[in-house]
């Protein structure tokens, strides 16, 4: 755990990516991330960690899953579900000579930023099975940071309902027949 300031904490993860044969016409393969570890080496990118006959599993990267005080009501949303869950990020490589077209971005524990990278673009965005111990992690953050807002409802403006003047008549008027 590193913390950033007063406002946010990190936690570095490791990312693991899977590469899997593809039964569509277009694709040789799909790219899915498919889990995290805690206590990964910040230096390691696309490391094999299994194989098998139609797939190979990478720790792909590390990256920090950053918390912040502000974001605690999706945190609390999250820790709520039977299963909480992370969201990977995984973005094109800009690197066109590199075997590996995709690269991670982002990891989150926010649903809402998760839905913010969906809308965004051409991104691919999985939602894992978050482990207890980054779960145990998040909760203690929540509980530190939550602070409940009270709901409060917006009043309209009061708007002053006049005649419409602009100092023409209508171009077109309603002729009714008779």
């Amino acid at each position: 755990m590193r913390s950033v300031d007063k406002r946010e904490v990190s936690l570095s993860l490791g990312i693991v990516v899977e590469k899997r044969k593809s039964s569509h016409p277009w694709a040789d393969w799909t790219w899915t991330p498919v889990s995290v570890f805690l206590n990964a080496s910040e230096t390691a990118e696309w490391v094999e960690l299994l194989r098998g006959d139609d797939f190979v599993r990478y720790h792909a990267a590390t990256l920090p899953l950053i918390l912040h005080r502000k974001e605690t009501e999706a945190l609390q949303i999250n820790l709520m579900l039977d299963r909480p869950e992370l969201y990977v990020v995984l973005q094109e490589n800009e690197d066109t000579k590199s075997e590996f077209p995709y690269v991670p971005h982002v990891v989150t524990a926010s649903s809402y930023d998760a839905q913010d990278f969906h809308d965004a673009g051409d991104d691919i965005i999985e939602k894992i099975a978050m482990p207890e111990a980054v779960a145990a992690f998040v909760q203690a953050f929540v509980e530190q940071h939550h602070v409940d807002q009270e709901f409060i409802k917006r009043q309209r403006d009061r708007i002053k309902l006049e005649e419409q003047k602009f100092g023409k008549e209508p171009i077109f008027t309603r002729h009714t027949k008779h």
